[in-house]
């Protein structure tokens, strides 16, 4: 158990109350209170993050399952995710601990110093009821080495509200030769996104929806500031791939689908997008599972509007995971199952046509470390 750490991006405000500016919610937080994330608390004055050393889950997962297509491929990634969240998805699938906070914490907290007397008769200290195990970054990293891991994936739940923990785990692993990948909702306020974009080697965003009103009503969020965020990791030179979870009645219509896939093309029709299956789940299970028929129709929307790589996800065997060439296309890389079967791509390209493939380390068999995009 390390010492209370101290949050980054913050405002002190008067009368002992903060204002948090790590994500577009801002929160404005009396003395003794948390964030909406439920794991940054305000104590007289100070903003304290309560998960630095508090790990939720780790595994040792293949870098497509988060999905990262375009990435590596055929490597795994070190995942690992603390409780906490800053959005309040009615559909989550990891629930358990991205809500954990508000199932489990009071809203209002108090805190002890070391050495100074308890001001809370339920917790010597609100760390010691979070829940997770002790581990550091450079445990972190250990574990991951040890693991064959060829990254570490900060994923499971939204990892900007462990920033700090993200943060000094991400560059002690490029220290050793890790890459680092953010698998996020994209909800990050600019200054803290072009910190996490000097140590993040890609991205995978979650654009939800494309109407404010879904975000609103359904995640507790807002839209531009996720369309921002995938902007800003492109533009700052980390690969960056898109996932939509397409929702029966909700974010499945030919217009909300087509705004998604024009949005992604006007950046660059070489992100890769992902539109996977939605499985009931949490507060939503008033909800069919999606159609294979819509996955199959939302592929070619997205590939007649100009995408160049649309891939469905959450139906192995089906066909949609597989990258093939967008100029002749030739199959390049069979997947089955978030499993790599077969790569043919060599030194980058196509072997039919010697078309560039866009992605980081996409050739089969000897991942590289060039920028393709």
């Amino acid at each position: 158990m390390t010492a209370p750490v101290e949050a980054r991006f913050y405002e002190a405000l008067p009368d002992g109350r903060v204002r948090c500016t790590l994500c577009p919610h801002h929160c404005r937080m009396l003395d003794g209170t948390l964030g909406a994330c439920g794991v940054r608390v305000n104590h007289s004055g100070t903003l304290y993050t309560l998960v630095y050393d508090r790990v939720a889950a780790t595994h040792l997962d293949p870098i497509e399952k988060k999905p990262l297509f375009h990435f590596l491929p055929g490597t795994m990634a070190y995942s690992f995710s603390t409780v906490g969240c800053c959005l309040r998805c009615s559909f989550c699938q990891n629930w358990g601990i991205s809500q954990w906070p508000m199932e489990h914490l009071p809203r209002r907290v108090a805190w002890q110093h070391p050495g100074q007397p308890a001001v809370c008769v339920e917790f010597q200290t609100l760390q010691d009821a979070v829940a997770g195990v002790p581990m550091t970054p450079e445990r972190i990293v250990h574990s991951a080495l040890a693991s064959g891991a060829s990254s570490i994936a900060y994923t499971y739940v939204e990892p900007t509200v462990f920033f700090e923990l993200a943060c000094d785990t991400a560059a002690l692993a490029k220290r050793q030769g890790l890459r680092n990948v953010f698998i996020t909702c994209g909800y990050t306020c600019e200054p803290p996104l072009r910190e996490l974009a000097k140590l993040m080697d890609a991205v995978n965003v979650d654009l939800k929806f494309f109407r404010e009103e879904s975000y609103r009503h359904i995640s507790r969020g807002r839209l531009q500031p996720i369309l921002d965020a995938i902007r800003l990791y492109r533009e700052l030179g980390v690969w960056t791939e898109v996932t939509t979870l397409v929702i029966p009645g909700v974010n499945d219509s030919d217009d909300e689908l087509l705004g998604i896939a024009n949005f992604i093309r006007n950046i660059s029709p070489d992100i890769p997008w992902h539109v996977s299956r939605f499985v009931p789940a949490y507060r939503m299970l008033d909800r069919p599972s999606t159609p294979l028929e819509t996955l199959t129709r939302a592929c070619r929307l997205g590939r007649e509007l100009g995408l160049r790589y649309v891939y469905s996800g959450n139906v192995p065997g089906e066909g949609g995971e597989d990258t093939a060439c967008a100029e002749c296309g030739a199959t390049l890389i069979v997947r089955h199952g978030y499993q790599v079967r077969s790569n043919r791509i060599r030194n980058g390209r196509c072997p039919t046509c010697q078309t560039r493939i866009p992605g980081v380390g996409m050739s089969g068999g000897h991942p590289g470390s060039s920028r393709m995009f």
